[in-house]
């Protein structure tokens, strides 16, 4: 209701003319009760004062007489228009001055308090001390009557002289100036609200104009210029808001185009970026962020909550630009580089986060260093061996017997054989890696890629008097995927099990169809793979038994191969539950896996 200036300025005029009647209402109440207050306490001196030491004397004369209260009464009867005694408001009464009972007065014993007053107190205090000049004459504009009580003593009587007035007259005088202030204020309010409203709306109908036009320009109406009506202050805010509203829409374009293009990079954009404002709460979080963080950062988090751990607020916030600070965080299997910054000052700024995922780039790196440090290691032995056959050779002088030497340059031979099979597979690792590895799919019957590696194995495993079975459904489905590579794959894993299962062993390839997949697997007794050793199999140069996979030609890079050639077909490969000694490996297929972009 109150919201309206119109209202406002009424209400102000109104509280004005109200606080200013208020003030004189009770300043001429007070006034008067003052005035009567004083006139009755002057009366009281003028007629017991010092000026009227006879008077007094002759009350004290009378009091010494038997019958001194009545004498003191007709006393006072007759200086009743002295005293202001007109027996309605004010009357006189003459007390017992040890008790303070009524005796006699011009009102009943019923006219008088309910309490002594402290007036008569002190009257009563000084018959008891003996002391005349005692008198209770303390005004109190507060009480609801007036009074005051002189000792008279003379004699052995004691009496006290008890003047009350009830303020009856003050009373009437206030409700009649109370009457006359409601009465102008009544007058002054009609006539503040015809004011207010006629000042309100010469004052607010600009101001509104104003509002109007504010509310457009809030709305995005930058165009609908204000009429400019007058030369005065509001003339000149109204042309002032005009220009304003101009520099706006520029100022606001401008932004945003570059808010545009800021939500547009933030949004696509492959690093994540979180910001924080000067309190530490969360002002904005992109996609990438919370993807790279692999959690839905909530509008509520705070930095302590995300990244206290790492570096206090208060210090990157203390920082001096361009000055940041840079880290790196875990989260899961991703490695993240931190770069932490303040932005603006510390009252109005913030923090803000850049996130950069360099999980391959610290992947790559550690490939690199194993990838050299695996292929010195292999290439060591057969270059040592080729270098020190060849030294020998040379060193000899031909004083070397034909057979010997001819034994010499097998063994070089085979060493170079060997760290010719080293750098193949490495290579076709490297193709695997990086996906220029070429995958020729087709649907091919993958019983008849099963029982074309078992017939090529089937000799190897004869001639080391191995027990080689094959368990395979004739109708097995037909497969999609690079037969030449699968077959690469089930050569290796067969390979396998019949070189390190010792002569006279047990060989079983078995096969079968699971919902939408095919699986193989190639069960021996050979030596078995250790419990501890069992999860690092599939790594490359990784061999159980080191000394004898050298003796029998392989790499440790067979195994490997297999499993990137099978993940390139979306299968599995890997150890399977096996009763006793020996292994198990089971590679399992999709019948239709989706094919990669080569």
């Amino acid at each position: 209701m109150f919201r309206s200036l119109h209202m406002k300025l009424t209400l102000i005029l109104l509280l004005l003319i109200l606080s200013l009647m208020a003030v004189m209402g009770t300043f001429l109440t007070t006034s008067v009760s003052n005035f009567y207050i004083n006139t009755f306490y002057q009366q009281m001196s003028d007629v017991f004062g010092e000026d009227s030491r006879d008077f007094v004397a002759s009350l004290r004369s009378e009091a010494a007489q038997p019958d001194g209260a009545e004498r003191i009464r007709n006393m006072l009867d007759s200086n009743a228009g002295n005293l202001g005694i007109d027996y309605r408001s004010r009357n006189f009464f003459v007390l017992d001055g040890t008790t303070g009972t009524y005796l006699v007065g011009s009102a009943d014993a019923a006219s008088l308090p309910r309490e002594q007053s402290a007036n008569l107190l002190t009257a009563r205090n000084a018959v008891v001390q003996g002391d005349e000049t005692l008198v209770g004459d303390r005004s109190d504009i507060a009480s609801d009557y007036m009074d005051v009580a002189i000792p008279i003593m003379g004699g052995d009587n004691a009496f006290i002289i008890y003047i009350l007035d009830n303020k009856d007259t003050v009373s009437g005088l206030n409700d009649q100036l109370f009457f006359i202030i409601m009465q102008a204020l009544v007058i002054g309010l009609l006539i503040s609200v015809l004011l207010s409203f006629l000042l309100s709306k010469t004052m607010v109908d600009p101001i509104e104009k104003l509002t109007a036009g504010a509310e457009r320009v809030a709305a995005g109406d930058f165009d609908s210029a204000l009429p400019v009506e007058s030369t005065d202050e509001i003339g000149i805010l109204t042309g002032t808001f005009n220009e304003m509203a101009g520099v706006l829409q520029s100022t606001l374009t401008a932004m945003e185009n570059e808010r545009n293009k800021l939500d547009t990079l933030f949004l696509h954009m492959t690093d994540g970026v979180v910001a924080f404002d000067h309190a530490g709460r969360l002002i904005h979080c992109n996609p990438a962020a919370n993807e790279l963080l692999q959690r839905t950062v909530a509008s509520d988090c705070t930095y302590e909550e995300l990244l206290g751990d790492l570096h206090p607020f208060e210090q990157i916030l203390a920082l001096h630009r361009p000055n940041y600070v840079e880290d790196v965080l875990s989260v899961g299997e991703r490695t993240l580089e931190l770069y932490l910054a303040p932005f603006s000052n510390a009252e109005q700024g913030g923090v803000i986060i850049m996130l950069h995922d360099v999980t391959e780039q610290h992947r790559s790196e550690e490939r690199r260093k194993e990838f050299v440090a695996n292929v010195s290691h292999e290439l060591r032995t057969p270059l040592t061996n080729v270098r020190s056959y060849a030294e020998t050779l040379r060193d000899s002088g031909g004083d070397i017997p034909l057979d010997m030497a001819n034994s010499f340059l097998d063994i070089i031979i085979t060493e170079t054989d060997r760290m010719t099979h080293i750098v193949q597979d490495l290579l076709t690792l490297s193709r695997l890696d990086s996906g220029n590895a070429e995958l020729l799919f087709s649907r091919f019957p993958f019983g008849d890629a099963i029982a074309s590696v078992v017939r090529a194995n089937a000799l190897n495993a004869q001639q080391r008097g191995h027990q080689f079975s094959c368990d395979a459904p004739a109708d097995l489905p037909l497969v999609t995927g690079d037969r030449s590579r699968l077959e690469q794959v089930m050569m290796n894993i067969i390979g396998n099990a019949i070189k390190y299962t010792p002569d006279g062993g047990s060989i079983t390839v078995t096969a079968g169809v699971i919902e939408d997949s095919v699986w193989m697997e190639v069960s021996d007794t050979g030596i078995g793979i250790p419990e501890k050793d069992r999860e690092r199999i599939f790594d490359r140069f990784y061999r159980v038994d080191k000394a004898r996979s050298r003796e029998s030609g392989g790499t440790g890079l067979g195994l490997s191969i297999a499993r990137e050639i099978v993940l390139r077909h979306s299968g599995t490969l890997a150890l399977a539950p096996h009763e006793g000694k020996g292994t198990t490996i089971r590679l399992t297929l999709p019948i239709n896996p989706p094919q990669p972009n080569n």
